[in-house]
């Protein structure tokens, strides 16, 4: 049996792997998108499923104001005495020369949850994770961030002891770890295998250079020695291959004695440019006798085909493709923007059997957007759904949305014109250009209900509407979506795109939108 890779395609990156028993959890990022963290459950490294997410609460996750690809960055996965603790960062600012990096940690006795509230243990960097020595002792490792000019940004990895009795970090602040020639150091994790502590770490950036390097001491402290043959995953220099950008890893042993290592990759859609964000992928490894960790099978590549562990297989029943809003909750696969999903804004029950939207804030809004989405997964899928809107001004706005950040998205959108009423056109936003892509909106006057259609073909789009539900018309041309993906700013950014549901009503008066339904359905289709 084989793994194929990406294992959680889309927008899931910085894994950590965690194994309690024969159950295997991985942890990814979420950045500024709420419910915070995506945990991934398996009993087969093959199958994975999406668990309820650990951070719900605005107590344990406040983002509203957070800048795009700031929020929940890098979270660690651990277990230890029957609880799982889940380290992980809110990241409030980035631009510049500072970053400001609040790191927390919540503890919970059910991997479902409840998670607690989170106790804070520092801001000195990012990427904290948290080691539970044989001893007893715990001890969280971070980046630390210097912001002094002429100084290396990427300061190495510090060292500190928790205080589970304290709720605290306690102790003096130790940097075991300056990095490789690779730079660029962080994602630090710590193992102990043998007589080694093991300190796996990302370097070279989380681009088309990003990499993952070992190194080992008999301390905890150290000195590490680092691995001569760093790095031991990476695909740096080597476009020919499919999965690229692979760094930041995180590794387990199974309850077969088997070594894997899961890790962040991208996959371009077209030259340089990841539309669905960086993923997952898994490796299997294995030791050398000296106890250096390797690609299994050799070199230090990423692999589309992995060899599965020697365990019986689990699978799961696929997520449904149509969500008929007829749950009082939003399902696991759906995120919000920055803020919760609470009856301010949304509402499951207002009108059962429909998702109400009451429009708030722009598109560029870092505050309170009325969005609700879900990643890309597929190159190749199409997302549908049909709402009742009267917008009574050009303020009011609700559709269907393919989704980056505040400066890239592509949007069809019923709204309000004071010469032909009721009209469905494309906006866009690329790199913060926003335009309208008709010469003229198509007037939907008298259509009550509107289905709208969204068919992605790499990387294009076609749009499409349907006033009655069955005759369905294309709107504009195929569209390039080459901007919703990191690669494309002029700047760094960590997310991928996003397809949903939104409505805004710039004046104010939270003019709301009905949804009756939304599907999502990967499938090879035709522009």
């Amino acid at each position: 049996m084989t793994i194929t890779n990406p294992i959680l395609p889309g927008f899931n990156p910085d894994p950590s792997i965690l194994r309690v028993d024969e159950d295997y959890y991985i942890a990814t990022s979420t950045f500024e998108w709420f419910p915070g963290v995506q945990i991934h459950h398996s009993r087969d490294l093959v199958h994975w499923g999406l668990l309820p997410h650990p951070l719900t609460r605005k107590s344990q996750l406040n983002m509203e104001g957070d800048l795009d690809s700031c929020g929940v960055w890098a979270p660690c996965l651990s277990y230890h005495n029957g609880v799982y603790y889940l380290i992980y960062t809110d990241v409030k600012s980035r631009i510049g020369a500072f970053k400001d990096t609040h790191n927390y940690l919540v503890t919970a006795a059910d991997i479902r949850g409840p998670w607690s509230e989170p106790i804070y243990l520092n801001s000195s960097g990012f990427d904290p994770s948290l080691f539970h020595d044989d001893d007893g002792r715990k001890w969280l490792v971070n980046m630390i961030w210097d912001h002094r000019k002429d100084h290396n940004r990427f300061a190495g990895i510090v060292l500190q002891e928790y205080s589970a009795e304290e709720r605290m970090l306690i102790g003096p602040v130790k940097n075991i770890f300056k990095g490789t020639e690779l730079k660029l150091t962080e994602g630090p994790h710590l193992y102990k295998w043998h007589d080694y502590y093991y300190l796996l770490t990302a370097e070279g950036g989380t681009q088309y250079n990003h990499a993952v390097t070992m190194s080992r001491s008999k301390t905890i402290e150290g000195p590490y020695e680092v691995d001569p043959q760093n790095p031991i995953l990476t695909s740096a220099g080597r476009p020919d291959l499919v999965l690229q950008k692979a760094g930041h890893g995180s590794i387990v042993q199974t309850h077969t004695d088997e070594w894997y290592m899961v890790h962040l990759v991208g996959r371009p859609v077209h030259d340089k440019y990841c539309n669905l964000g960086r993923e997952t992928a898994i490796q299997r490894m294995s030791w050398t006798d000296d106890l250096w960790l390797r690609v299994d099978g050799g070199g230090n590549a990423p692999s589309v085909l992995v060899a599965a562990p020697r365990i019986p297989l689990h699978p799961l029943e696929p997520p449904a493709e149509k969500d008929d809003f007829d749950q009082p909750v939003l399902g696991v696969d759906w995120s919000t923007l920055r803020i919760p999903a609470d009856e301010s804004w949304i509402s499951l029950t207002e009108r059962p059997g429909y998702l109400r939207l009451k429009g708030m804030e722009s598109m560029s809004s870092v505050h309170r957007q009325s969005m609700v989405a879900r990643r890309q997964q597929s190159f190749y899928c199409e997302a549908e759904t049909s709402l009742e809107f009267e917008p009574g001004h050009f303020q009011q706005m609700a559709g269907l949305i393919l989704y980056y950040d505040t400066m890239d998205y592509i949007y069809l959108r019923i709204t309000h014109h004071e010469d032909t009423g009721k009209s469905l056109g494309i906006v866009r936003s690329r790199k913060g250009q926003y335009d309208e892509l008709l010469e003229q909106d198509v007037c939907i006057n008298g259509v009550q209900r509107c289905a709208l259609k969204a068919v992605i073909d790499r990387e294009h789009v076609q749009f499409w509407f349907s006033p009655d539900g069955e005759d369905w018309r294309r709107i504009g041309e195929a569209l390039s979506i080459i901007h919703l993906s990191d690669d494309f700013a002029d700047y760094i950014r960590f997310t991928g795109t996003f397809i949903g549901i939104c409505a805004q009503d710039l004046s104010g008066s939270r003019k709301h939108a009905d949804f009756d339904y939304f599907v999502y359905k990967e499938a090879k289709a035709q522009v």
